[in-house]
Order: structure tokens, then C-alpha cells, then sequence
């Protein structure tokens, strides 16, 4: 079942983004936001008190943090658990996401994936993103981001 989240959900969302990021690790190493490391509480909290935040969080184990500015909406993380994949959540917490930015007037939709994240890639392609830009050498190990793109259905 998702939900609307806000600051109170800041643990509960932090406890999914390790488990999806980094099941191997605890909360004590995942403190602030890093690429390529799974997002602390507290980062949790910061984001989701800020203007224009769109949090959800679907208790099974999946979240999704976005931030909507005049006519753009930006994916920051979607995380599924491994208990909780292949069940369809991202996708529906994915398609939550752009009706909300709809209603809040947004025309386009942003985000950015490493590029070897097939099953990510996958699920944004199905939603109709495409890529629009690359960034080399943008995470930690060194591989790529792409930074993909989609017109909002609907957006007027």
C-alpha cells in the first residue's frame, strides 16, 4: 500500500534505501547522502521538509523521493528491497510519482541511472523515458550515470 511520506517516515525510508542499496550494511554506515551508498535518516528528513518534495513509501519495502520545481519533476532515489522485487512496486510507485507531478503542473520528468542498472533502465524505458544525456565517470567505481527524461502523459 503506498503512502505519502513525510519527515516522520524519514527512518522507515532509510531502512528500505539500505536494504535495497546495501543489505550487507547497516544505518551507522550510511549516514548523509553519497553516491552510490544507500541514503541515512537524516538525509531522508532534509529532502522530504523541503519545498516541492514528493515522498513515497510503500511499507513492503519500496520508497521514492522526488522534488517538483515549476514544470519538472526530478526522481532523486527509487529503492525496492530484494524481499519486495519483482512484484510490480516500482513501477507503481514510478507511475504514482509522474500523476502526482502531473497534478502539480510539471510537464517532464528527470532522473538519472548508472548505466550497468539493467533492471532499472528496463523500468524506465517501459514508462517511456528516454536518454538525454550521459555523465562519464559519475559514480564511485567509476561508471556512468545517463540522465533520462519523459514527458508526462497528460501535462497541458
Amino acid at each position: 500500500m503506498i503512502l505519502r511520506a513525510g519527515p516522520a517516515h524519514a527512518a522507515a525510508m532509510a531502512a528500505i534505501h539500505i536494504r535495497a542499496f546495501a543489505p550487507d550494511i547497516g544505518p551507522e554506515a550510511s549516514e548523509g547522502v553519497t553516491w552510490g551508498k544507500p541514503w541515512g535518516e537524516a538525509a531522508f528528513a532534509v529532502q522530504l521538509g523541503l519545498p516541492g518534495a514528493l515522498g513515497l513509501i510503500d511499507p513492503a519495502g519500496g520508497l521514492l523521493l522526488a522534488r517538483l520545481v515549476a514544470e519538472e519533476a526530478e526522481v532523486l532515489t527509487l529503492a525496492v528491497a530484494p524481499e519486495a522485487r519483482r512484484l510490480g512496486l516500482g513501477r507503481a510507485l514510478l507511475q504514482w510519482a509522474m500523476v502526482e507531478a502531473v497534478q502539480a503542473g510539471a510537464k517532464r520528468i528527470v532522473l538519472e541511472v548508472a548505466a550497468t542498472n539493467a533492471p532499472a533502465r528496463a523500468l524506465y524505458t517501459g514508462a517511456g523515458f528516454r536518454e538525454v544525456g550521459r555523465r562519464r565517470a559519475y559514480y564511485a567505481d567509476r561508471s556512468d550515470a545517463l540522465v533520462l527524461a519523459a514527458a508526462l502523459p497528460g501535462a497541458g
